[in-house]
């Protein structure tokens, strides 16, 4: 197959992120890795020849995927990372060194994956099948180790066939729950999933009864942060943070992030500790410098204009855009007009979002309307904003959206565009024009 037609052979597959998501912590039934698992023993189980890193959290996880990827290249490795979702095409989702995979080798590897599902009883999901091909990649081109972020939890998850030398989990927050009574528990239950028994847990910020859930699952090696690793110092720079970390087997001091927020500074002392467990030892100081110095994080607080200040953050949940708040006052605090653009995939409480976001105070939120078949009506968002005495307006193309704010800004004025990942193509595609 060319390379269209393995995309549209794989869009004959079930694609769970096109439709909204009925997977609840603490209510899996149904799920099961054995599929995967059939498929990838047809393929010869090419992710058991690849050390790994597994990663997973209900917050950050992308963000500390990059940020191990970019300390083990700087380590002198051949990287492979797999990561989700993709934003313009999904040669993203599969990288090498952080490039992209070529459209070549993904049909390629995808006509391998089609002749090989003609064996099997089962018909695999579009994110299996990705996955799977992911894997036979990293393989065949080779990569020295893989860097895996799961897609949804992490017990089920089709990334979750791997023997990690590493398992991170890094939040533990509110998505892919129904908040009734022991919600947390359940996350961690299924973040838990990722553990093995020969792999270290690399946990960020939770409390002891979270943290005992990813200790009963018995890893040869378990670090906590705050414990074991810390941010000693941390102080807002021109262009990001300068800070002093400690991973647990070493100090790191006056390291420059170019990432906007204190929850980026949390993010990068785990990605930190994880590296350190990989390799069993501290890392030469200069190397993590240069490493976190050249940090790229679309869509993660990125700054696309200045007046009026302009900034895209993918955060989808209450605690991440709790996040994007605070950085936003810490380190820019507009004296203008907020203007928020707000789209959201089905799945998101278009109230509790709101709610997260009236602490952006804006002065106005233009609704927009994502993609179908999993973008929430704009008027269902606007509602959840006047409900809360927030001025709204609609506008339902997102393209649109962006334009309207931008339009409507003076230069000391602000506008955010926020709500889903799923935002950042059409917006810069409107700040183009």
């Amino acid at each position: 197959m060319n390379y269209q037609k393995s995309l549209d052979w794989l869009d004959s597959h079930l694609d769970h992120e096109s439709m909204p998501s009925g997977v609840v912590a603490g209510r899996v039934d149904g799920l099961s890795l054995e599929p995967m698992r059939h498929m990838m023993s047809l393929l010869g189980d090419p992710q058991n020849e690849i050390p790994s890193i597994h990663i997973t959290g209900t917050n950050g996880k992308g963000a500390v995927a990059q940020m191990v990827s970019a300390l083990l290249a700087a380590n002198g490795l051949s990287v492979g990372m797999y990561s989700s979702p993709h934003i313009s095409a999904i040669n993203e989702r599969i990288r090498r060194n952080n490039n992209p995979i070529s459209d070549e080798d993904l049909a390629e590897v995808l006509t391998g994956i089609a002749v090989v599902e003609e064996l099997m009883t089962e018909r695999l999901s579009w994110f299996e099948l990705v996955t799977a091909a992911a894997f036979r990649w990293f393989a065949e081109v080779p990569v020295e180790v893989a860097v895996v972020e799961v897609g949804l939890l992490g017990r089920h998850d089709a990334t979750n066939v791997i023997d990690s030398q590493v398992a991170v989990i890094t939040t533990i927050q509110g998505d892919h729950t129904d908040f009734a009574p022991g919600w947390e528990m359940a996350i961690a239950s299924e973040k838990a999933g990722i553990i093995g028994e020969n792999s270290t847990a690399v946990i960020g910020p939770m409390t002891d009864e979270l943290a005992a859930v990813f200790r009963s699952e018995g890893p040869a090696r378990l670090i906590r942060s705050d414990e074991d690793f810390e941010v000693l110092s941390d102080k807002v720079a021109l262009g990001g943070h300068l800070v002093d970390i400690k991973g647990p087997r070493g100090i790191y001091e006056e390291i420059f992030l170019p990432l906007r927020g204190a929850h980026q500074v949390a993010n990068a002392v785990i990605a930190l500790a994880a590296v350190e467990e990989f390799f069993g030892r501290a890392l030469d100081s200069e190397v993590v410098r240069q490493a976190f110095a050249e940090l790229q994080l679309e869509g993660r607080f990125e700054v696309l204009g200045y007046q009026p200040l302009v900034v895209i953050d993918g955060a989808h949940n209450e605690d991440a855009i709790a996040a994007t708040a605070r950085t936003l006052d810490d380190e820019f605090a507009p004296v203008g007009r907020r203007t928020v653009v707000v789209g959201l995939l089905e799945g998101r409480d278009p109230s509790r979002a709101l709610r997260a976001i009236q602490h952006i105070r804006p002065d106005l939120v233009i609704a927009t309307t994502l993609a179908p078949p999993r973008g929430v009506q704009a008027q269902a968002i606007a509602a959840a904003a006047t409900a809360l005495g927030l001025m709204c307006e609609v506008v339902e193309d997102p393209v649109e959206a962006v334009q309207r704010a931008r339009r409507i800004s003076d230069e000391e004025d602000m506008v955010m565009i926020i709500g889903s990942f799923r935002l950042i193509a059409p917006a810069k595609f409107a700040l183009s024009k």
